[in-house]
């Protein structure tokens, strides 16, 4: 089965930038769908909260799509040949710590961000930003 596994989070001030990346790798799911065909999306789940949609790339990369909280400050892309999504954050706040999750999807960018169409996730990559 495919594997998602997120990298790049650590402690940074704020004000502070990272880059998050999600690497599939293993076998695809039963139904054979390549990295290249799946929807991407970045989710977080902040300490005693819920989880939250963050943002989605289409399967080409051409368009994206995220939640007004993040954007202008949170970029979201692919590499295809490398099997990855990434996601670019800037201009860091405390309130943006969380846990971040990526994920895949069979459906488009906007059902991923009404939580729809979701199938394997990441275990996390922990993002923690100190004032």
């Amino acid at each position: 089965q495919v594997h998602l596994v997120e990298s790049g989070g650590g402690l940074v001030q704020a004000g502070g930038s990272l880059r998050l990346s999600c690497a599939a790798s293993g076998r695809p799911s039963a139904s054979g769908r390549p990295f290249s065909r799946y929807t991407m999306g970045w989710f977080r789940q902040a300490p005693g909260k819920g989880r939250e949609f963050v943002a989605a790339i289409s399967p080409s990369g051409a368009t994206t799509y995220s939640t007004d909280s993040v954007k202008g400050r949170f970029t979201i892309s692919r590499d295809n040949a490398a099997n990855t999504v990434y996601l670019q954050v800037i201009g860091l706040t405390p309130e943006d710590t969380a846990v971040y999750y990526c994920t895949t999807s069979t459906g488009s960018v906007y059902d991923v961000s009404r939580y729809r169409y979701l199938e394997e996730w990441g275990q996390g990559t922990l993002v923690t930003v100190s004032s």
